[in-house]
């Protein structure tokens, strides 16, 4: 389970990379994207195959992003997982969100022996101030156990 300070110590710095994020507005990294940008966060899309998202400058690759930015959500195909957070370690970067979906039990292993401060079996939209459905699910998995608080 993941500890509430990781969490916390991952969403205190504003500056956030998402690798995964798509063009298409109905796939899961775009909502991540728009909803944590709208959210106030300022959101460093990374995406191989483009050169904007939402008319922003997209990063083709970690090693491109700036050196400020500290965190990373992977929101990637499980293909593409342990690349990304290979890049991310060598790139610096010390907070690692990888999201539902997207864990590789190799990625977790390689972040944790690179002493990563590290997130995963969570959504972060449970989290970043969450709203509607998302404050709901939160509610939830705090009934059942599920949530770290």
């Amino acid at each position: 389970m993941n500890q509430r300070f990781t969490i916390d110590e991952f969403l205190t710095n504003r500056k956030i990379a998402i690798a995964g994020v798509s063009r298409d507005p109905k796939k899961f990294g775009n909502v991540l994207y728009c909803t944590l940008k709208n959210k106030g966060y300022e959101v460093y899309p990374v995406n191989p195959n483009v050169d904007t998202i939402d008319d922003c400058a997209c990063y083709r690759h970690i090693k491109d992003l700036p050196t400020e930015v500290k965190d990373l959500l992977v929101v990637t195909a499980v293909k593409d997982t342990d690349n990304v957070v290979k890049e991310a370690i060598d790139k610096g970067i010390k907070n690692i969100w990888i999201q539902n979906g997207s864990e590789t039990e190799s990625a977790i292993k390689l972040a944790k022996d690179h002493q990563i401060n590290l997130v995963t079996s969570a959504c972060i939209l449970m989290y970043a101030e969450p709203k509607g459905f998302h404050k709901f699910h939160q509610v939830v998995a705090k009934m059942f156990g599920k949530y770290e608080g």
